[in-house]
């Protein structure tokens, strides 16, 4: 389903499946795709996070990689991903494992990685490969 993310401040992002389909403003991306669901946030929409230190401490891989998500970030470096088991909860949940911290970008058919934050910098949402993985209530 393509949906439209769009927040109050920024620009605004069509997702079909786990690729960007355009970016641009709300009215353009609802005039090229009208069918479009749009999911609107309050906040800041841009290109999610690489988490470049150490995961937090949580009682199990799955809630470690979650922890993550939960702060707006979609890759972790390797370093950091140091057992078999983070490794794998990572690949199921479509978090990047990267040697390197890279720059994050938001454009037309890459991956579909985007976080919205709050003005205090709080994420509200994370979207990961074009799966919304996390919403604050």
């Amino acid at each position: 389903m393509l949906t439209i993310h769009t927040a109050d401040e920024g620009g605004s992002v069509a997702v079909e499946g786990t690729r960007i389909a355009g970016t641009g403003t709300l009215p353009e991306l609802q005039a090229r795709f009208p069918t479009a669901r749009v999911r609107s946030w309050p906040g800041v929409l841009g290109p999610a996070r690489v988490h470049e230190g150490p995961l937090p401490d949580a009682p199990s891989p799955r809630e470690r990689i979650h922890a993550v998500l939960k702060l707006g970030a979609v890759a972790v470096l390797e370093q950091h991903a140091d057992t078999p088991e983070l490794r794998a909860a990572a690949e199921r949940n479509g978090v990047q494992i990267l040697p390197a911290p890279r720059p994050t970008t938001l454009t037309d058919l890459s991956r579909a990685d985007l976080a919205v934050f709050d003005k205090t910098g709080k994420c509200i949402a994370t979207v990961c490969a074009g799966r919304l993985v996390h919403r604050r209530r």
